[in-house]
């Protein structure tokens, strides 16, 4: 396992993974709300927190502009643009009691909220364990606690199971690369993927010496960790970005002596399922993962 020295900020490259696109509901629905009365005016500034808010049968006054699908409850709700740069003047004129970001764009945020008089709630979704804990936060607020812990029981069922599975098998080594178009990260245990890829059972080739979400990225030291897999994570323009991986992967020599690339053992992750940061198609991430990290076990 390599421990990587250079950390490269997340929010100034791809923070467009905040506006990840909106997934399928959780199988199996969520129990009827506990209490349909709801006071507080809420804006959702990113697909995860709106996803998040319509999964707890909460209405919303203001959503992010998206090129995705948001769900259809909010067809007709205030759009405030992109979520790296919502309109705040709309925000205060829709007199919003909360407003939802993410913790991952604080930094880029919080003094434009607070110079418009905008008090502004990041919500922590760098980790499955993160997530969670926002989902049984805000589900006990609004007396949503039925259809957060729905959510939170889901996640933590197949976590077990997956948790179950490690003593049986022998972890393969992963390198997660982050691109947008015209660029590439490494992204590392403290990222929302990495994260995704220890849960499922993996263990990543390149570490963090800090506590930093992506790493930049150098083939020749890349090649000294020798990861068993390689996932490509394409966001903002995937199309775009997977042809740049392919071209990267053609023209550059030194990934045909990696063993992922040997082996055939390269695989590029869909935008739906995996975001910068996390978002409640949990359970769909994982049981992609688990598909590419052991295949043989698919097989039987």
């Amino acid at each position: 396992m390599q421990k990587a020295l250079l950390g490269v900020g997340l929010t100034s490259v791809f923070m467009i993974g905040a506006c990840q696109p909106a997934s399928d509901p959780i199988e199996g629905g969520v129990p009827p709300s506990s209490a349909a009365v709801q006071e507080d005016r809420i804006v959702a500034t990113t697909v995860s927190a709106t996803e998040l808010a319509d999964a707890l049968d909460l209405e919303l006054v203001g959503v992010p502009s998206s090129y995705k699908a948001l769900p259809e409850r909010y067809d007709h709700v205030t759009e405030l643009g992109n979520p790296m740069s919502p309109d705040v003047e709309q925000i205060r004129q829709l007199q919003a009691d909360v407003v939802w970001s993410v913790t991952t764009l604080e930094v880029d945020l919080e003094e434009s909220f607070r110079t418009a008089g905008i008090e502004a709630e990041f919500l922590n979704f760098q980790s499955v364990e993160e997530m969670s804990r926002e989902i049984e936060r805000i589900g006990e607020r609004y007396d949503r606690e039925n259809e957060a812990s729905a959510l939170v029981e889901r996640f933590d069922e197949r976590l077990a199971e997956l948790e179950n599975k490690r003593a049986d098998r022998d972890e393969p080594s992963v390198l997660i690369l982050m691109g947008v178009p015209g660029s590439y990260l490494v992204a590392t245990e403290h990222s929302y993927i990495g994260d995704l890829v220890e849960l499922a059972g993996g263990t990543l080739a390149v570490e963090a010496d800090e506590n930093v979400e992506y790493l930049a990225s150098n083939t020749e030291y890349l090649q000294q960790a020798n990861p068993d897999i390689i996932l490509r994570a394409a966001h903002g323009m995937p199309e775009e970005v997977i042809e740049m991986f392919d071209e990267e992967f053609k023209s550059n020599d030194v990934w045909k002596h990696f063993r992922a690339v040997e082996k055939g053992r390269v695989y590029d992750l869909e935008e739906s399922l995996f975001g910068t940061t996390g978002n409640i198609a949990v359970l769909e991430a994982l049981d992609a993962l688990e598909e590419m990290l052991y295949p043989e076990e698919g097989e039987g």
